[in-house]
């Protein structure tokens, strides 16, 4: 919106990056090309358009957001996880533009998930930012467009809601159901320069190496947790998995373990659009997983929205599965 030449006031009461926003892993990760739907689709529209729009942050406001579309590898366990994988290749050549592939090749020596088949899934679309950097970045690009970032502010002209987990307790539906909850996640920062590696995915990890010299781990997904930024064994075991996952972890000393809480909504896609009963109040919430990754697109979905009254949201993201059943005739 601030791009567009909106004046632009943020409220952001903890500060840029709170929360899960300022994590560590970064993963921009598609979905798989197969069964497809509308969310798979926006999301491959976001992650198809985040280089421009974030290099366009970086060239704004100076900050860098570690971003690059590095790919990912994953291995292939066994005979019917390879056919799968096969399969998914020939949908992807359908259902993906050309500059991004899908394929299956044999796995590659060095910085590789070891492998039962001797294949592995190699993904070009998939890419990687430092999340904290990345807010950092925004923020910065904000302020050189004119835009005031203050703890408290009075509601001034339209408003948008981004406001995590704690947000979507706030939004309720007809039947007075919070519109989601948050999933706690635990990650790990180590000592170990693969910056111009792809990213791996392995034993439900997130492995991805950071253009600062870092590689992060993550995450778990904890929906009861009594703490929501702070490190317990379970980040212990999943340090574990990793390292006897990939051998190139094992040595590295840690650098840090992060905590934070992310924005699930019950649909599990992004929930956006008005806010059902308050005219002039908007929704951009329950990213989960695949906030950043689906950030560009839900960025310029929402100015859309709020500057023009275009609505291009998909059906199965709308706050309209919010609104209050119509009363009786």
């Amino acid at each position: 919106m601030a791009r567009r030449g909106a004046r632009v006031r943020v409220v952001d009461p903890q500060g840029v990056g709170a929360g899960a926003s300022g994590g560590v892993v970064g993963a921009l990760a598609p979905h798989v090309p197969e069964t497809w739907n509308e969310k798979k689709a926006f999301q491959l529209d976001s992650l198809l358009m985040a280089e421009d729009w974030w290099a366009a942050i970086a060239e704004i406001g100076g900050g860098d957001p570690g971003y690059a579309r590095s790919g990912r590898l994953q291995p292939i366990p066994d005979a019917a996880a390879l056919a799968r994988a096969e399969g998914r290749a020939q949908h992807a050549m359908t259902l993906w533009p050309d500059r991004v592939t899908w394929r299956v090749i044999p796995a590659p020596q060095g910085w590789a998930p070891p492998s039962p088949t001797g294949r592995v899934i190699h993904d070009t679309l998939s890419a990687r930012l430092h999340p904290a950097r990345a807010c950092a970045a925004l923020a910065a690009a904000l302020r050189a467009l004119g835009t005031e970032i203050v703890p408290e502010g009075a509601d001034a002209g339209p408003v948008l809601h981004a406001t995590g987990w704690r947000g979507l307790a706030e939004i309720g539906d007809a039947k007075d159901r919070p519109a989601g909850t948050g999933v706690k996640g635990q990650a790990a920062l180590l000592a170990l320069d693969r910056r111009d590696a792809p990213q791996l995915y392995v034993d439900g990890l997130h492995i991805v190496p950071h253009a600062d010299g870092t590689t992060a781990i993550g995450s778990t997904s904890e929906r009861a947790f009594d703490a929501p930024d702070t490190t317990d064994a379970q980040l212990d075991e999943l340090l574990v998995r990793a390292r006897a996952a990939v051998p190139d972890l094992a040595e590295p000393p840690l650098l840090a373990r992060w905590a934070g809480v992310r924005p699930r909504a019950r649909s599990r896609a992004p929930l956006l659009g008005p806010w059902p009963g308050r005219p002039g109040h908007f929704i951009a919430n329950g990213g989960f997983k695949i906030g950043f990754g689906m950030a560009p697109k839900v960025a310029e979905t929402m100015a859309a929205l709020i500057l023009d009254g275009r609505d291009a949201i998909p059906e199965a993201f709308s706050t309209a599965t919010l609104a209050p059943a119509p009363a009786p005739d």
